[in-house]
């Protein structure tokens, strides 16, 4: 089957099962130590024990796998191919007349199927899964808060645009309300409210004292004003409420859609959709380079043995996730768009393994 030998079959069979087995008892580690952090929660608000399994834990599961797998994947190559170092059957190998980089290729076949696993599990499995379990979390754990901060502007169209100076999430009003509409000669109305307030039922916002002044030629101007009045517009409380807990649900399509919205509204908060959207593509890559710099680092015998080796690669595993996480404030502070900040961490991480792997494999 694609012209792969016994060798590569033993590797890769050597691979697979280490990975799965080392995620099978970090999770179940993990997810020990959780419940005795959380059982005082769980109690307190008695939570079911099949909403605790079903809906949390059984979505919890395919998160944790994904977000650690980079470390996962390193360690389980270090772990195994030190081994095999160690028992002399690297050196068996290349003494065979395989090349260092024909043995390569069972790591890296093996590696694009974790990637794809994880590519999938990003575009489709998690964001399912993490409706349930942010919901149970704001239930039964603790509740998100969420902020919007004050001075808020919004694009609706290309000729309306929403100003607030803050928006209240307990009663889903905004405060100093302004809507003007614009075309190519200028301003052609204004609207200014105390208030307005989202009224779920009509789908509309409500106005109160409220001045609307339209803008005529020379001093045609036309002011009116009321003490209520409802209006539709093209926002609704939903956009309030967009932040990373909400994003995490959304599946490729809608992820994608929201941030054309966005984009074209010229909201701030859309870097929550981008920062979240490059990482489900970048991070299936990591395991590409972290096998080539795991397998780099552990194809020879060391002094230390393998301990010198999971050590090394627990640290550099640790450095990636860290460096994943670190990259997000370039976004945060507007420094890098997200489409690059994302994957610097590759781009950094796979200058390392072409050094490390042109190293070993001299």
């Amino acid at each position: 089957m694609l012209g792969l030998k016994r060798i590569d079959w033993y590797i890769m069979k050597k691979f697979l099962m280490t990975f799965f087995l080392s995620l099978i008892l970090i999770i179940g580690i993990v997810i020990i130590f959780d419940i005795s952090e959380k059982i005082d929660d769980f109690v307190s608000k008695e939570a079911p024990l099949k909403a605790i399994i079903v809906d949390y834990y059984v979505n919890w599961v395919p998160y944790f796998m994904n977000m650690f797998s980079p470390l996962f994947v390193f360690i389980s190559v270090i772990f195994f191919t030190s081994i095999m170092a160690a028992n002399s059957e690297v050196i068996a190998i290349l003494s065979c007349g395989i090349s260092y980089h024909r043995m390569m290729v069972p790591y890296l076949i093996t590696a694009t199927l974790i990637a794809l696993l994880s590519l999938a599990l990003n575009l489709w499995v998690i964001p399912r899964a993490n409706a349930p379990r942010v919901a149970f979390e704001q239930k039964y754990i603790k509740r998100h808060r969420v902020t919007t901060g004050r001075d808020i502007h919004y694009k609706l169209e290309d000729d309306r645009y929403v100003y607030m100076e803050s928006f209240s999430t307990w009663n889903n009003t905004a405060y100093n309300f302004t809507l003007e509409e614009l075309s190519e000669n200028g301003l052609v109305s204004k609207i200014s409210a105390e208030s307005a307030r989202w009224d779920s039922t009509t789908a509309s916002w409500r106005l109160r004292n409220y001045f609307i002044r339209d803008y005529g030629t020379g001093l045609q101007d036309r002011v009116r004003s009321g003490k209520q009045l409802d209006t539709v517009l093209s926002l609704t409380v939903d956009d309030f409420y967009r932040n990373k807990y909400t994003i995490i649900q959304l599946d490729r399509n809608q992820l994608n859609e929201l941030i054309r919205t966005q984009r074209a509204r010229g909201d701030n908060n859309v870097m929550f959709a981008e920062i979240e959207k490059n990482n489900r593509l970048s991070m299936p890559f990591s395991a590409f380079i972290l096998t080539i710099i795991g397998v780099s680092l552990s194809t020879r015998k060391r002094r230390g043995g393998i301990g010198w080796n999971i050590a090394l690669g627990i640290a550099l595993g640790f450095s990636y996730i860290l460096f994943m996480k670190f990259s997000e404030m370039f976004v945060h502070t507007g420094t890098l768009p997200a489409s690059i900040a994302l994957w610097l961490p590759n781009v950094l991480y796979l200058i390392i393994a072409a050094f490390l792997y042109h190293r070993a494999s001299q």
